[in-house]
């Protein structure tokens, strides 16, 4: 059975602001399977955002993992993700799962990977997914020479330059500001 899954998922720290988007694009190996998945999770009351690239079911578990997580270490993100990666990486079946997250709160953004790194990005951009290189660079374009924009705008349009060379990306997307 061919395996859903191919997005792209972007998150920018920018002027105090911390937002996270992904484009509503599943594929079956060639075919588009759906083109309104909603791959950005509030949690922890809205305080912490998630969004996932990969495998969608792989990424449902992981996400509830994470949601353990931080419940049982006080909605410390940092420590929640470090404690998920740890378990991703030893845990013989969380091991097979191919997804990626990518966690924010409103002081930091990180991407969490199944190879047990937690990555804390230096420029407060994070992306993960099929079309991650693309966005990532039209955000870092768009920080450096259009820093009047808001991380909100900046993620949107980055999101839809990204749409418009990954065929693995739709435009329609979903972006959730940290409260």
């Amino acid at each position: 059975m061919t395996e859903v899954h191919s997005t792209t998922v972007l998150g920018v720290v920018h002027n105090g602001e911390v937002v996270v988007g992904a484009d509503g694009q599943a594929t079956m190996g060639n075919t588009v399977a759906k083109s309104n998945v909603r791959k950005i999770r509030k949690l922890a009351g809205g305080k912490i955002v998630a969004g996932f690239a990969g495998s969608t079911a792989d990424a449902f578990t992981l996400i509830e993992r994470f949601e353990e997580k931080l419940n049982g270490y006080g909605q410390n993100m940092k420590r929640a993700a470090i404690e998920l990666a740890k378990d991703w990486r030893t845990d013989r079946y969380l091991r097979k799962l191919e997804a990626m997250l990518i966690v924010a709160n409103a002081e930091e953004l990180l991407i969490i990977s199944g190879t047990g790194d937690v990555l804390e990005p230096e420029n407060g951009i994070a992306a993960i997914g099929s079309g991650s290189n693309f966005a990532q660079a039209a955000a870092i374009a768009l920080k450096k020479h259009a820093p009047n924009l808001s991380a909100e705008e900046m993620v949107r349009e980055s999101l839809h330059i990204a749409a418009d060379i990954c065929i693995y990306t739709n435009h329609n997307l979903v972006v959730e500001k940290v409260s």
